[in-house]
């Protein structure tokens, strides 16, 4: 959520960040700044109505100032009744604003996506590569035809080695943010509706969330657990930065059309991800992005895998978060990247809406919140499975996951 201040003093400033990512015709500060005008002067009203009965009421009661109290008692409701609809338009108006992107970062949709790291080269094959879902099937890794009867579409069943596969990759994971100092968290699933709205999912990605009958969410992402730990809390400086990590499957309606290349696992609707998470002082905020685009891209690179990293246009990026870095892997099959962490600095965004600060000075002051996937595993495994594979259709295991998978070298039919 923007600061409101920050809307009155510099409008024309934030304005012309916001137009990044808005058309004009969806943007009204000027209505923002009227609410706002509204809602002081209603509060200045009912302070001083407040402050009249305080002195009638100290005063020897008669008929007249009976009378009087009733009036101003009334007067004083009307104007709250007035103001709570006031606040809720002018709260639902500024909570449905993006956050403001990074000077570096510029307007615009996918098309002005910058690519600015990539790491190895594309593999070269002379033979016929498999995809993903043929080479998984093949050497038994993937069931999913029983996850389908069990599930529907958008599932699968990990089986043998291919459960193997995917523990060695979380612990390898596990193993790296430990050696980091990061805290190591398993969170709750599922999340009330204020939870989703401070993690900044809501009010826009309502439908794309899962609900039970007691209105509480499968959580997306570890990120929106992480981002509500330290809600209506006031941290020591000294404290900062909080680093943790957190495990949990993720839940995704991804209602949307498939396209025929993303079958499998490249968009479904289960998947395990670790994420990382940073709580940091306001100056600190840009050194701690560095830092976690730099573990997951070792992530990465210690498997071996061929990436790029993507700095985000602003409409590509999520309404929450400032600026974004996508680490994408290569998956030959589908001649393309494919996202498999999404390092983003919300800034104070965030924690506003979950009212998370600091004291400095004497004065409390909002933390910026920063996340990272470290990794997702349903792109890494196709990556792995199609970048690695051989022509006699086995697959090499990357050597920093051998030791999790028994010392097993490779994954044959």
């Amino acid at each position: 959520m923007l600061d409101i201040n920050l809307i009155r003093d510099k409008k024309k400033e934030v304005s012309k960040a916001l137009l990044k990512r808005l058309d004009k015709k969806d943007l009204d500060l000027d209505k923002i700044i009227k609410l706002d005008d509204e809602r002081r002067k209603l509060l200045q009203q009912t302070e001083e109505l407040k402050s009249q009965r305080n002195k009638s009421s100290k005063t020897k009661p008669d008929a007249s100032t009976i009378k009087l109290m009733k009036k101003l008692g009334d007067d004083i409701k009307a104007l709250d009744v007035k103001l709570s609809k006031v606040e809720e338009d002018l709260n639902n108006r500024i909570s449905s604003l993006p956050n403001i992107p990074a000077d570096d970062v510029v307007a615009g949709g996918k098309e002005n996506n910058e690519v600015i790291k990539t790491f190895g080269n594309k593999p070269g094959f002379d033979f016929k590569p498999k995809d993903h879902v043929e080479l998984a099937t093949d050497l038994g890794l993937i069931d999913y035809k029983r996850a389908a009867k069990m599930s529907g579409a958008g599932f699968w069943v990990y089986i043998g080695d291919g459960a193997m596969l995917e523990w060695a990759l979380l612990n390898y994971f596990v193993d790296f943010h430990n050696q980091n100092n990061y805290q190591f968290m398993i969170p709750p699933y599922l999340l009330t509706e204020q939870s989703a709205f401070i993690s900044g999912h809501l009010p826009k990605f309502r439908d794309d969330l899962y609900w039970t009958q007691d209105k509480l969410c499968l959580n997306a992402t570890s990120e929106m657990m992480l981002g509500n730990y330290h809600v209506d809390e006031i941290l020591s400086q000294d404290d900062l930065p909080k680093k943790y990590f957190a495990f949990s499957p993720c839940f995704r309606r991804e209602a949307g059309a498939y396209r025929k290349e993303e079958r499998g696992m490249i968009r479904g609707h289960q998947f395990n991800k670790i994420e990382m998470f940073q709580l940091t002082h306001p100056d600190k905020s840009w050194d701690a992005f560095a830092e976690l685009q730099d573990n997951t891209e070792k992530l990465v690179e210690g498997l071996g895998l061929h990436y790029t990293s993507v700095l985000l246009a602003a409409r590509d990026a999520s309404a929450a978060m400032a600026k974004t870095v996508d680490i994408e892997v290569w998956l030959p099959s589908m001649n393309t990247y494919k996202e498999v962490s999404s390092v983003s600095n919300a800034l104070a965004y965030q924690a506003r809406r979950g009212n998370i600060r600091y004291k400095e000075d004497n004065k409390n002051e909002f933390v910026h919140t920063l996340n990272a996937s470290g990794l997702a595993t349903s792109r890494v495994l196709p990556a792995i499975l199609e970048q690695f594979q051989q022509a006699d259709g086995s697959v090499v295991i990357p050597e920093v996951l051998q030791k999790y998978m028994g010392g097993k070298k490779i994954l044959k039919p």
